[in-house]
C-alpha cells in the first residue's frame, strides 16, 4: 500500500537543507534556480527513456510549500521504489510540540543535585518504531519509572529533534501513564 503524505504540518517542517542533501547523494543534479533564488530544480536521468524533476522550493514562507514537499515525496518515492513514509522519516529533523507514546525502556541513574534523570522510549515515529531520548525532572521523572517498572506505556509532548539518526525529545511536558 502506498501512503501520500498530506499532513500540511508535518511537509512544512522538512528543511529543504537536507532534502538538498540527499538529492546530492543520490544521483540528482541542481540544473537551474527560479524566482530570485526561492526554488532550486533537480533532474535525474535514470536511463535513456526516464528522466525526473524536482522543484526543491527554498524558502519555508512560501505559500506552496507544503505541496512542494508533497511533490517531492511522491516523485522520490517513484524513482527510489520506497513508501514516502520512509523517505520523509529521514528527512524529518525538527518536529515542534509532537505527542509521543510508547514504553520506557532504559532510565539512566538520576542526577545527584535533583530528581531527574535521561529516559529512552521506545515509540512510534512517522509509522516506525525508534528510541526517543528524553531528559525529566521531578513528578514527570517519578512517573517514567513507576511506568518502566510496571511495563505501562506512557505519552507527553515535547519538541522532537534528529541528531545524527538519534530521535531528542526536548521540553517533555503533559507525561501521562496510559492504564491498559
Amino acid at each position: 500500500m502506498k501512503v501520500t503524505i498530506k499532513d500540511s504540518h508535518i511537509l512544512k517542517s522538512v528543511n529543504p537543507n537536507v532534502i538538498q542533501a540527499h538529492l546530492q547523494a543520490t544521483g540528482w543534479q541542481e540544473t537551474g534556480r527560479i524566482y530570485n533564488d526561492a526554488g532550486a530544480i533537480w533532474r535525474l536521468k535514470k536511463d535513456a527513456a526516464s528522466e525526473y524533476e524536482i522543484l526543491l522550493p527554498l524558502q519555508h514562507n512560501l505559500g506552496d510549500y507544503a505541496e512542494r514537499i508533497s511533490d517531492i515525496l511522491k516523485t522520490l518515492s517513484t524513482v527510489e521504489n520506497r513508501d514516502q513514509v520512509d523517505i520523509l522519516s529521514e528527512f524529518i529533523t525538527n518536529y515542534p510540540n509532537l505527542t509521543v507514546q510508547g514504553v520506557v525502556i532504559q532510565i539512566s541513574t538520576p542526577s545527584i543535585d535533583k530528581l531527574s534523570g535521561e529516559i529512552i522510549l521506545l515509540g512510534e515515529v512517522f509509522h516506525k518504531l525508534r528510541e526517543i531520548k528524553t531528559e525529566l525532572v521531578d513528578h514527570d521523572y517519578i512517573l517514567a519509572i513507576k511506568a518502566y517498572q510496571e511495563r505501562l506505556p506512557i505519552r507527553y509532548t515535547g519538541d522532537l529533534v534528529k541528531v545524527d539518526d538519534h530521535f531528542i525529545l526536548e521540553n517533555p511536558h503533559n507525561l501521562q501513564i496510559n492504564h491498559i
